[in-house]
C-alpha cells in the first residue's frame, strides 16, 4: 500500500514553518543550519545530503552529518548568497561502504569471514570506480584487486583499503543505493538588510529646533535634521528610524507628557496622523517640503544610512480620511467615531482603522501611500502597532509590495501576544521588535537568546532595541551607565539587528512619574539635545556605542542569527554567550568567534569562573586560546574554565574575540 515515509524515513526537516503554508526565512549571507531526522531499521549505516538550489538554478549537494550519535538528527551548514526563492530537499541512503567498514574492522582482525569481508569490499571499490574519473578511478580499481588478493596476506590487504588516499578517494564516489527523497521546501532569501542592522531613532523636528524668548518654538527641519546624520553614522549606525513625519491633527492634540491641555505652538504627537494641511502623503510643513524629504533620504544615503519611514495606519479626527472616507472608522451609538484605546491608556487624538468596513479600499489606499514613499527613495518601514490590525491584511500588502520591489523591508512593532508576534513573521515581516526591553536577568535572558535564535528563527527575525519613546524601562532608571552599557553590548552583539532611541547616549534615565517612558517624552513636545556640550563634558557614551557597531561590523559570527549558544558561569548575575562561524563561511576563510560576558547586576561587581563548552567553539575540549577583549583591549590565556571580574561601574562586559591558540 501507499506509505508517506519511503524507504529511509526522512523527516523534521527543518528550517521551515509550522504547517509549511509559508517559506522559512533567511538573508544574503546568512549561514542557514538544515537538519532533517533520518534513520533506518536494523543497523546498517546511512548517509543523508541536503539537496539545494538557488534562485537562479545553481545546484549544490552538501553532505550532513549527525549531530549526536544515536539520536538520528542529521545537519549541514550551507550559506546562501543570492536573493529569492531557495529550494531543498534531503536525500537519505543506504551507506553500503560505511556499514561494511564497520563490519571489517571488527570481523578481519579477528579473523572472522575474512574472505567474504575482502570480496564485499572489493565490490563497492569496484563500483565506486565506476562512478569515478581519472587518477580516483585508477586508484580505486587498484585497491578492488588488491583486496581481492587471495595471495596476500588479510591484514596488509585490509591495511592497503584504509590508505587516507583510498578513503578520500572512496568518499568522492560512495556507492549509494536505497536513496530516498524527503518532501520540497522552499525558502526565501532577502537582502541582508532585512536582518541585519543598527537602527537608530532620531525626530526631525526636535534637531535644529529653537525656543524663542516668547516661550514659542521653531520647529527643526529636514535640513536641520541632516546636520545629524554625520554624527549617527560616525557611531555605526546604518538604518535611521523617522517617526511619522505627515501633518499633525489639531483636534484633541495632546500636550506634553500626554496631557489634554496643550498650549498653542505644543507639536503634538507625530503618530496623530493628519490636519487640513494632508495625511499620510504629505510631509508636515514645519518640516519641509516633499523635494525636502527626497532631499534628506538622499542625504542619508551619502552619508551611509538608510532612512526607515513609519507606516502608522491611524486617523487624527481631522485627517482626510474622516471626511472622505468615514466608513474606514468605527462609529458609536452617539453618532461619535471612535478613538483608539490600550485600557487603561486612552488616546483622544487618534480614530483606529476599521478595517472590516471597506477591506478592498483600505488595501487600495495603503498600497498607494507604500508606492508613493517607495518612488521618494524609502525602502524600510517601521509599522506601528500591525497586532492591531487583521493578520489577513498585512499578509496581502506584504505580498503585494514585496512581489513589485523585492527589496523592501517591513518590520513590526509588536509589543502583543507572542502568537500574533509569530504569525506577524510567518506571513510576511521581514524582522519585528521584541521582550527584549524586559528580559533583563541572566536567567531571563538565557532563556530568551535560546528561544528567538532557535526553531522560531526561521520565520521570526528579532530586533533587540534596548528603549524606545515608549519604553524607558526600570532596568535603566535605576541602573545608571552602567546599566545603559550593558543592556547595548547585550542588544549588539546577541542578534544580528539592534536599535536605540536618540537620547540613549545621553544617559536619560528620568521617567514620568507612574509611567516606563521618559518624562518630558519627545512624543508631545520638542527636545534638541546639546550632543556637543555632552562630548565635552564627558556625559555620552557614544563612544562606547560606536565600538559596539564597530565590533559587529568586523565580525561576521555576530551577524548570524543562528550562531549563538549559550555558555555557563557560577554567578547568577553572569551571563554568557558565544557567537561562532566556520572559516568555510568567511571571506578570510578563517573562523570568527565572539565570547559575550556580561554582569547584568548594574549595581556590583562580580568574580566567578565561566565555563566554555569548547566544541561550539569549532576547538576541542581542554585546548587553549587567546581571548582578546575588543573593549578593554585586553588578552588572557583561556580554555575550558575561566576566572572572570567584571566590575560594572567600570567594564560590565567582555566582547571577547577568539584568537590563535595559546602556546
Amino acid at each position: 500500500m501507499d506509505v508517506l515515509s519511503g524507504r529511509i524515513p526522512v523527516l523534521d526537516l527543518s528550517p521551515q514553518q509550522p504547517g509549511n503554508r509559508f517559506p522559512a526565512k533567511a538573508v544574503v549571507g546568512d549561514v542557514v543550519p538544515f537538519e532533517a531526522a533520518a534513520f533506518r531499521e536494523g543497523h546498517d549505516r546511512i548517509g543523508v545530503t541536503l539537496v539545494l538550489r538557488s534562485p537562479s538554478g545553481v545546484r549544490a549537494r552538501v553532505p550532513m552529518h549527525p549531530l549526536n550519535d544515536g539520536l538520528d538528527r542529521w545537519r549541514a551548514l550551507a550559506q546562501v548568497s543570492e536573493r529569492g526563492l531557495w529550494r531543498w530537499h534531503v536525500e537519505a541512503w543506504a551507506d553500503e561502504w560505511a556499514t561494511w567498514h564497520h563490519n571489517a574492522e571488527i570481523k578481519i582482525p579477528a579473523g572472522i569471514d575474512t574472505e567474504v569481508m575482502a570480496a564485499l569490499g572489493a565490490q563497492l571499490l569496484a563500483r565506486a570506480a565506476r562512478q569515478s574519473k581519472g587518477m580516483d578511478a585508477t586508484l580505486l580499481a587498484g585497491a578492488s584487486s588488491a583486496l581481492s588478493n587471495p595471495a596476500a596476506p588479510i591484514m596488509h590487504r585490509w591495511a592497503s583499503v584504509n590508505d587516507p588516499e583510498i578513503l578520500a578517494a572512496v568518499d568522492r564516489a560512495r556507492p549509494r543505493s536505497l536513496v530516498t527523497e524527503s518532501e520540497k521546501l522552499t525558502l526565501r532569501v532577502e537582502r541582508t538588510r532585512a536582518g541585519v542592522g543598527a537602527w537608530y531613532e532620531l525626530f526631525p523636528r526636535s534637531e535644529g529646533a529653537v525656543q524663542r524668548p516668547d516661550g514659542s518654538w521653531q520647529s527643526g527641519t529636514f535640513a536641520t535634521a541632516a546636520k545629524r546624520l554625520p554624527a549617527v553614522r560616525a557611531m555605526g549606525f546604518d538604518v535611521l528610524y523617522l517617526p511619522p513625519v505627515h501633518p499633525i491633527g489639531e483636534v484633541n492634540r495632546k500636550g506634553p507628557n500626554n496631557t489634554l491641555t496643550p498650549q498653542p505652538g505644543d507639536p503634538g504627537s507625530p503618530w496623530a496622523i493628519g490636519s487640513k494641511a494632508g495625511g499620510h502623503d504629505t510631509i508636515h510643513p514645519d518640516l519641509g517640503t516633499i523635494d525636502d524629504f527626497r532631499a534628506f533620504v538622499r542625504a542619508a544615503a551619502d552619508a551611509g544610512l538608510e532612512v526607515a519611514m513609519d507606516l502608522a495606519l491611524q486617523a487624527a479626527p481631522d485627517h482626510p480620511w474622516v471626511t472622505e472616507h468615514p466608513e474606514w472608522f468605527t462609529t458609536l451609538p452617539d453618532g461619535s467615531i471612535a478613538f483608539a484605546e490600550n485600557p487603561p491608556k486612552k488616546y483622544q487624538d487618534i480614530y483606529p482603522v476599521n478595517f472590516d468596513n471597506d477591506p478592498a479600499g483600505i488595501v487600495e489606499e495603503v498600497l498607494r501611500l507604500l508606492d508613493h514613499w517607495i518612488g521618494c527613495g524609502v525602502r524600510i518601514f517601521r509599522v506601528d502597532n500591525p497586532h492591531t490590525k487583521p493578520l489577513w491584511f498585512w499578509e496581502r500588502v506584504i505580498r503585494d509590495v514585496n512581489k513589485e520591489h523585492g527589496d523592501i523591508v517591513f518590520l513590526a512593532e509588536a509589543f502583543t501576544r507572542p502568537a500574533m508576534m509569530q504569525a506577524l513573521g510567518k506571513v510576511g515581516f521581514q524582522q519585528s521588535y521584541t521582550y527584549f526591553a524586559w528580559r533583563n536577568t541572566k536567567a531571563e535572558l538565557e532563556e530568551y537568546l535560546r528561544e528567538v535564535t532557535g526553531p522560531q528563527a526561521a520565520w521570526f527575525k528579532p530586533a533587540f532595541w534596548v528603549n524606545t519613546p515608549d519604553i524607558l524601562t526600570e532596568y535603566l532608571q535605576f541602573g545608571g551607565v552602567p546599566a545603559f552599557k550593558v543592556r547595548a553590548a547585550i542588544a549588539a552583539t546577541a542578534v544580528p539587528t539592534w536599535g536605540m532611541y536618540a537620547g540613549y547616549e545621553l544617559i536619560e534615565d528620568v521617567a514620568r512619574p507612574g509611567a516606563e517612558e521618559a518624562i518630558d517624552n519627545e512624543k508631545y513636545e520638542y527636545k534638541p539635545r546639546d550632543w556637543a556640550q555632552a562630548e565635552r563634558n564627558g556625559t555620552t557614551i557614544a563612544p562606547y556605542i560606536a565600538r559596539l557597531n564597530e565590533i559587529r561590523a568586523a565580525h561576521p559570527a555576530i551577524r548570524q542569527l543562528w550562531a549563538l549558544d549559550v555558555h555557563w558561569s557560577d554567578d547568577e548575575a553572569v551571563l554568557v554567550y558565544s557567537k561562532h562561524v566556520d572559516g568555510a563561511f568567511t571571506e578570510s576563510g578563517e573562523s570568527d568567534t565572539i565570547i559575550v560576558v556580561a554582569n547584568v547586576d548594574p549595581h556590583s561587581a562580580r568574580q566567578t569562573t565561566v565555563h566554555l563548552d569548547l566544541t561550539k567553539l569549532g576547538m576541542r575540549p581542554g585546548d587553549t586560546f587567546e581571548a582578546h577583549d575588543l573593549i578593554s583591549g585586553e588578552t588572557w590565556s583561556w580554555s575550558d574554565h575561566n576566572f572572570v571580574r567584571l566590575d560594572a561601574h567600570i567594564e560590565p562586559a567582555h566582547v571577547i574575540h577568539v584568537r590563535r591558540s595559546a602556546a
